[in-house]
């Protein structure tokens, strides 16, 4: 059973003692006189079940198929010519019960004819007894209303509903370019709710945005009053400080106001609900955000990283959304599901300073070669190749693994001996003189036409 049907079984329990009509009772569940027997029948029978709808859970017979509501959804989609009816506000009478509506709004008078700092005055009116409970504050914030909101609700208990303005403190603005034309709040998306829209919806408590200054007439006229009355008697006491101004507004202007401003209701029962034991005002009264667990269990909540405790880590904590409370007193607290966490503050990480980049000088142009008449020496044949470390001539390795090495003499090779006649000789080394100087001014014809010199045979 929800919060809803509970407090309507609450209207329904007070029908059946007759502690108020049916016809009120009708008009607190919105419901029609008739409906409200039904209810009262169904009571008798089923007991506090009368309130849950009997068929919740259960899928609807009457559901159309996806076809039909794709063809309804594009008729009805079709632009209609709307006739223009002309604004009528019409006098509305009193709620009948103390606590149905309560007006809600604040005022930015001179309040102390510039003897101080400029003040507020944020003041609740109940529309069927026209009781002040009133504050002055240093802003129009929202942790100044919602303190003036748990003051009501620990004197007096949940209203049914409050009447506001459509200030950005109760309904959440569309943001929109500069060019661009305002849509205006009645025909803005639907919003996330402000802080203190959520609070009242935590406490089952409606919210009802007034469309002009007019409807809530009650609370303007009341400043009126206030404007006139109140700065005449804040400048007698000689009142130039916030303090001494609200001494005066509940020790003088408030009794004075209750006993001679204030009416009877028209039924004398109370339409206040008493506070439950889940609602806790110091959670819900709060600045309430959501963030996202890290998988090392810390999270990231205003520029500052939390570590959650041990003892309160549990199954699908990890990567979960959890709810974090900026409380009015200034302490902080996490909640996962129905329990809170403990939490404490990590230290802070050292920030890596990156040193700038020295840019590198530019690339000094390359210097043209000393040597410009200089030959270049030939290529090296195939045969010889020698390092870089190394300038002496090396054979090439023969491909195919190295055979093992013999002590026998090499045997003599036919060719022609040192002085050119054929016969028997020793293996021929031969070599690039190479001690020619670069810089030399032979040309490269003659480089080329130079014959390498056989060396000695060795013995």
């Amino acid at each position: 059973m929800t919060q809803a049907e509970r407090d309507r079984l609450v209207a329904l329990k007070k029908a059946k003692k007759k502690l108020i009509t049916q016809k009120e009772a009708a008009q607190e569940l919105e419901v029609t006189e008739r409906h409200v027997r039904r209810l009262l029948v169904a009571l008798k029978r089923r007991g506090d079940k009368a309130v849950v709808h009997a068929l919740r859970g259960l899928a609807s017979h009457r559901k159309l198929d996806a076809e039909t509501q794709q063809n309804a959804v594009e008729i009805l989609s079709r632009p209609v010519r709307k006739q223009r009816i002309a604004e009528i506000h019409q006098w509305r009478q009193r709620r009948p019960r103390l606590g149905e509506l309560v007006q809600w709004d604040t005022s930015d008078h001179d309040w102390l004819e510039g003897r101080g700092d400029e003040i507020l005055l944020i003041n609740m009116i109940d529309d069927a007894t026209s009781q002040w409970l009133a504050r002055f504050v240093a802003s129009d914030s929202t942790v100044e209303n919602m303190n003036l909101l748990e003051r009501y609700l620990k004197e007096k208990g949940r209203p049914l509903a409050f009447y506001t303005d459509k200030a950005s403190l109760f309904q959440a603005a569309v943001k929109t370019k500069r060019d661009e034309v305002k849509a205006g709040k009645d025909r803005a998306p639907e919003m996330p709710p402000t802080q203190i829209g959520r609070a009242l919806k935590e406490l089952g408590i409606t919210w009802i945005a007034a469309h002009s200054p007019q409807a809530k007439g009650r609370v303007e006229r009341g400043f009126l009053t206030a404007q006139d009355r109140l700065v005449k008697g804040l400048r007698v006491a000689g009142a130039a400080t916030l303090d001494e101004a609200n001494d005066y507004l509940e020790t003088e202007f408030l009794p004075w106001v209750n006993q001679t401003l204030a009416v009877v209701a028209a039924s004398p029962d109370d339409a206040h609900r008493p506070l439950e034991k889940h609602h806790d005002l110091a959670a819900i009264l709060s600045h309430v955000e959501t963030r996202q667990v890290h998988r090392n269990y810390t999270l990231q909540w205003d520029s500052t990283l939390y570590l959650i405790a041990q003892k309160d880590i549990c199954a699908g904590l990890r990567n979960a959304v959890v709810r974090t409370e900026k409380r009015r007193d200034g302490s902080r607290a996490v909640r996962f599901q129905d329990r809170y966490l403990s939490i404490s503050e990590c230290e802070q990480r050292p920030k890596v300073v990156v040193k700038p980049v020295k840019p590198k000088p530019p690339a000094k142009p390359a210097q043209a070669s000393r040597c410009k008449g200089a030959a270049r020496l030939p290529r090296v044949p195939p045969g010889l190749r020698h390092s870089y470390n190394d300038s002496r001539p090396r054979f090439a390795p023969p491909a195919g693994p190295r055979p093992p090495r013999s002590t026998a003499p090499a045997p003599p090779t036919r060719g022609k001996n040192e002085s050119g006649a054929p016969g028997k000789t020793g293996p021929a080394i031969f070599a690039l003189d190479l001690s020619e100087d670069r810089c030399s001014k032979t040309s490269p014809k003659q480089i080329c036409s130079q014959k390498p010199k056989p060396l000695e045979r060795a013995t």
